[in-house]
């Protein structure tokens, strides 16, 4: 189980894991072994609830297809096992980020209070700038 949140874990069989091999310069043992993670998730297909699923989608992330399948390349790391631990952190990261529900802001006034506070340092402010000008004889 791959733990989101406190009450939201994730199966690891909708998770689809491979390993490929791994770009950039290596040396001789780069060309034989398949290091880097290639992780895919489908989200319609998932057992997350609705509204997760549906938030999601929503986020704008190059990570996700058209299709609506999470593809992540993990290859940062020398040892596979560290490159499929990476992806999974990504993808928990990616899933959390959609579970957070922000609040909802409601428009507030300021009080009469803050106003009149406000007014007052302006006019202050003002009388400090009327005393900097120069004397007319």
């Amino acid at each position: 189980m791959l733990q989101i949140t406190d009450t939201l874990s994730l199966p690891l069989e909708q998770i689809s894991l491979s390993a490929t091999r791994s770009q950039g310069a290596g040396g001789q043992h780069v060309n034989k072994t398949s290091s880097a993670i290639h992780l895919r998730f489908d989200i319609q297909a998932s057992s997350l609830p609705e509204e997760l699923k549906q938030r999601l989608l929503k986020i704008a992330d190059q990570r996700t297809t058209v299709d609506g399948v999470v593809v992540i390349k993990a290859q940062q790391h020398r040892s596979q096992e560290q490159n499929r631990e990476a992806a999974l952190e990504r993808l928990r990261l990616l899933i959390a980020k959609a579970a957070h529900v922000p609040r909802t802001r409601r428009a507030t006034k300021p009080s009469r209070g803050a106003k009149a506070k406000r007014v007052d340092s302006k006019t202050q402010r003002g009388r400090v700038k009327t005393l900097r000008r120069s004397v007319d004889d």
